[in-house]
């Protein structure tokens, strides 16, 4: 402030639109202190060891199907499935991982819950000392995947295990990363269209075009929708898809007077999509020689999409026009004779003073037929208006 540097107690504002850049500059620091001292100190080991019991029971299974028992074989390969082929707790093996959005952050460890404080305790010493920094408590969790959810940019994080799900004879979901939608996120999301604990109507929409509505809605959807595509239980979002579409039918319906129902076969259509046809809500505004303009709700397959991406349609740029008044006064011309000159304003409190029609001087006529309360014009018409032009000189 005035050039002089002060130090603030309250650090980058909440929300505001400059705070990720501050933490990404800020809170480099932090990324090389994980990677140049915690990583290393906490990762060693390439491969877990292998399950001594795991393998005993391979090779009986191995010498049962030799022997053509085959009953027994089916018990065998049933308690293999249920049995890590690794030594899930092989003191030589560790790993780290570490991940940063922002301020968000967050650290996934292979190891022991005390080495997991160890490292909780080295990376708030740090922050404190050379950041001068706080981990916040309520916030900074040391969660077991498996048991509980670690929550990040919005999406519950665990680590899957399921012995039943078996590809190609192997199981394929043991120790992988699953994203899940939390359920907080699908009740507060619903509760915004919800009174009473029940779809209702927006009255601030009521006022607006049946498309507007419609688009207002499927673009909110869209959003949410479009963002939780990677969580593998995203099909929960179809109980927010039935309240937000009854909230928008209702608000529809409010505003023509009708119901839900006629609402609902007025503006139903089915769309095709990567993985077959789907109904949704539509409403078109037709244009002459250029295509419609298209409002769409739903019609998004609540299917699992790694690789999704926002499709939101651009919004056109917006070209901000100057005042009437400014662009007539910088064309420089008299609006009276024509003449290309310095110019002036001459203007009327109201249209009503300029008098009746026929009665009239000829730039009064001319600013009742341009219904405008002002007039650019030269420095000689400005003066006849006035009636203020001086006598020419006499010459002798």
């Amino acid at each position: 402030e005035d050039w002089v540097w002060n130090a603030t107690h309250s650090g980058s504002p909440q929300g505001g639109v400059v705070s990720p850049i501050l933490s990404n500059i800020y809170l480099h620091k932090m990324d090389e202190y994980i990677e140049k001292v915690l990583i290393p100190e906490y990762a060693r080991g390439r491969v877990r060891k292998s399950n001594r019991a795991f393998h005993r029971v391979w090779a009986a299974m191995a010498s049962a199907r030799k022997r053509g028992d085959l009953t027994k074989v089916r018990e065998l390969r049933k308690q293999l499935h249920s049995m890590p082929s690794m030594d899930t707790q092989d003191p030589g093996y560790r790993r780290l991982r570490y991940v940063r959005y922002a301020d968000d952050t967050l650290v996934g460890f292979a190891g022991a819950k005390a080495e997991a404080e160890e490292i909780k305790e080295h990376l708030a010493q740090f922050l404190r000392d050379d950041l001068k920094l706080e981990l916040s408590p309520e916030k900074t969790l040391i969660t077991h995947a498996r048991t509980r959810a670690a929550r990040f940019l919005g999406y519950d994080i665990t680590v899957l295990h399921n012995d039943r799900k078996i590809s190609g004879r192997r199981r394929t979901v043991n120790g992988t990363i699953g994203l899940r939608v939390p359920r907080s996120v699908v009740s507060a999301k619903q509760a915004q269209y919800k009174e009473r604990g029940k779809p209702a109507r927006r009255p601030e929409l009521l006022n607006q075009d049946d498309h507007v509505i419609i688009s207002t809605y499927g673009s909110e959807y869209r959003g949410i929708v479009q963002y939780y595509l990677m969580a593998g239980d995203v099909f929960r979002l179809a109980r927010l898809q039935w309240v937000m579409e009854t909230s928008m039918l209702m608000t529809l319906a409010n505003k023509h007077r009708s119901s839900v129902s006629k609402m609902a076969r007025k503006y139903a259509t089915t769309i095709d999509t990567p993985h077959g046809p789907r109904k949704c809500f539509e409403a078109r505004v037709e244009r002459i020689d250029r295509k419609p303009l298209v409002g769409r709700f739903g019609g998004i397959p609540l299917r699992q999409n790694k690789k999704t991406v926002i499709t939101d349609r651009r919004l056109a740029p917006v070209t901000i026009k100057r005042k009437e008044l400014v662009t007539r006064l910088l064309a420089g011309r008299c609006e009276a004779c024509g003449r290309v000159d310095e110019v002036e304003v001459h203007h009327v409190a109201k249209l009503a003073d300029l008098g009746r029609s026929g009665n009239r001087p000829p730039w009064a006529d001319l600013m009742a037929a341009r219904h405008r309360k002002t007039l650019v014009v030269c420095g000689s018409c400005h003066a006849d208006i006035h009636g203020t032009r001086p006598a020419p000189a006499l010459t002798e």
